[in-house]
């Protein structure tokens, strides 16, 4: 297992959500982190999910 990075910022660049979790791979990293942004009310803010080779797997602006 993996550990990938989960940032969510607001419109003035702040940190709303800056958590870290484990997936097997990018493609399942990027699930967990759309649902988790989703349970947290976050999917209109700029968020990214970063894999630990620094490969960006999730963005929205």
């Amino acid at each position: 297992m993996k550990h990938y990075f989960l940032t969510v910022f607001d419109k003035f660049g702040e940190k709303l959500l800056d958590e870290t979790f484990e997936a097997s791979n990018n493609d399942e990293a990027k699930e967990i982190g759309r649902k988790r942004i989703d349970e947290e009310g976050y999917s209109e803010y700029t968020h990214r999910c970063v894999s630990p080779e620094a490969k960006l797997v999730l963005f929205h602006r």
